[in-house]
């Protein structure tokens, strides 16, 4: 892992109502003294090939219909099976959206869902999930970004500890 300084971290957003990119642009500001680049790409079009970034990686995903993640992450969702490869050497984070009122079953599990499957293929989960909840959560902006300054101290910390 290369130092904080040199250190770039992408954000790869799922979203049906763009909660999610809002989220993911508000921790690019909020995080830019932290990292040396911060990406925003949302995940139209990825492959699991996106994880040979040498980069720490954040996955910002909202839940659609019954907990499925939404449209726009489908594809790359199925990649990650129908291409599995070994992620052993990468280090994420998750912001899991959802609103636990209407939805109480699946909530905020389109992110839970992209967490299990990267482990699942060996990636490690740096810190807890940061789950923002649309029934509650006045500002998930700021608490979506809130968390991913200390997350990016927990994963700068980790990285240094190996």
């Amino acid at each position: 892992m290369p130092s904080a300084a040199a250190t770039k971290l992408l954000v790869l957003v799922g979203t049906v109502s763009d909660t999610a990119t809002a989220v993911a642009q508000a921790v690019e500001m909020a995080c830019a003294d932290q990292v040396a680049t911060i990406e925003v790409r949302m995940m139209d079009g990825l492959d699991p090939g996106i994880f040979d970034e040498d980069a720490l990686y954040v996955i910002c995903c909202s839940t659609h219909g019954a907990g499925d993640v939404p449209d726009n992450a489908q594809a790359f969702y199925a990649a990650l099976d129908a291409q599995p490869r070994f992620l052993g050497h990468v280090r994420f984070g998750v912001i899991a959206l959802g609103d636990s009122a209407q939805y109480p079953q699946t909530f905020a599990n389109g992110g839970r869902r992209f967490d299990e499957r990267l482990r699942d293929l060996g990636a490690v989960r740096v810190g807890e999930l940061c789950v923002l909840d649309a029934s509650t959560e006045t500002d998930p902006e700021s608490a979506g970004a809130a968390w991913c300054r200390e997350w990016l101290a927990q994963a700068f910390a980790a990285s240094e500890a190996s």
